[in-house]
């Protein structure tokens, strides 16, 4: 089953024997075995009865409140992982320090390999126009290991990302739908907004797998410190980006499981998001991808992207306290 979506204001989320149930207008709306349920994210309003909650914290079942276009609120989750070493090492390598340097140019490595596969990928199944693109990634990859200042080390990551959107309404093939460029806060076109949305789901699904394996959210290496910003889940879930999302969004669109109907445009602000009906669609195919497996090419297995999650965050751990010599971002042919 995976994670919950609720996506049904005032929806009521309750407890009955070993099962989760969720019920809005007195129709039932989902009936599952808690054993099945991973996590539970409520997009909107609704009422969690106190059973329920007891229940899910018992279970160590995290319960996330997220606005219905994907803006995190809260969470509420069992007491951290007790981990100690973890954050202190961790701590150890914040700053210009030869780890961090290491772990930065692995989430970019990572990132910008996963974007020329998607490229190269495009361009075998006959799409033309990509070769500027391919290079321009290729190119910010190359510097890469020779390069041992941070801020450097976001420039290529920035120029490899620009290179990528640059392309990405190519590899769109759907005629109802265009992209010109990345925008957000707020996105102003559907494709942008499903991107948006999708990001902000895996965002909230890395910030999980690091509370699972003791790792403060709040420090990381690529992403700057500010305040509120769960910086390392931001590069934990950089390798993951086009793996995940981009590659989900654009079989959405490319395959018609989204229409120009499941979305909405805000007269005043002009921000585009899905509708209710949207969403819970896009909801179904992104748990769907989370749980397509893949041969983990470190753990030599297969595994789920949920699973991912949650391997790639104890490599960085390993790597980070010493136990191994690299940390291996999650790179797919």
């Amino acid at each position: 089953m995976g994670t919950v979506y609720i996506s049904t204001d005032d929806a009521f989320i309750g407890k009955t024997d070993e099962r989760l149930r969720v019920r809005a207008q007195k129709e039932t709306l989902l009936d599952v075995p808690l054993i099945k349920v991973d996590g539970v994210v409520v997009l909107g309003r609704a009422t969690v009865s106190p059973a329920a909650l007891i229940e899910l914290l018992e279970r160590k079942i995290p319960l996330s409140f997220m606005t219905g276009t994907g803006r995190f609120l809260g969470r509420l989750e069992p007491e951290l992982n007790k981990n100690i070493f973890v954050r202190s090492a961790q701590w150890a390598a914040a700053g210009e320090t030869p780890r961090s340097l290491h772990v930065v140019q692995g989430f970019i490595r990572g990132k910008l390999k996963n974007y020329r596969t998607l490229l190269l990928r495009a361009q075998r199944e006959g799409i033309a126009g990509l070769e500027s693109g391919i290079t321009r990634l290729e190119q910010a990859l190359q510097p890469l290991n020779q390069t041992a200042i941070i801020d450097a080390l976001r420039g290529l990551e920035g120029a490899g990302s620009a290179a990528y959107f640059t392309h990405f309404g190519q590899l769109i093939r759907n005629p109802d739908f265009t992209f010109t460029t990345r925008n957000r806060r707020p996105p102003t076109d559907p494709v942008n907004a499903l991107l948006s949305f999708g990001y902000a789901l895996l965002l909230h699904d890395l910030q999980g797998a690091i509370n699972i394996v003791g790792f403060d959210p709040y420090l990381g290496y690529l992403h700057t410190q500010r305040y509120g910003r769960p910086s390392l889940a931001l590069d934990l879930m950089e390798e993951f980006r086009p793996l995940v999302v981009d590659a989900m969004v654009l079989a959405a669109i490319n395959r018609r499981a989204l229409t120009p109907e499941d979305f909405a445009d805000e007269p005043v602000s002009h921000a585009v998001s899905l509708t209710d009906d949207g969403r819970r669609q896009f909801l179904r195919l992104y748990e769907q991808k989370k749980q397509s497996k893949f041969k983990h090419p470190v753990m030599g297995r297969q595994c789920t992207y949920q699973e991912a999650f949650e391997i790639q965050t104890r490599l960085l751990a390993k790597y980070l306290m010493g136990e191994t010599e690299q940390y291996p971002p999650l790179i797919l042919k």
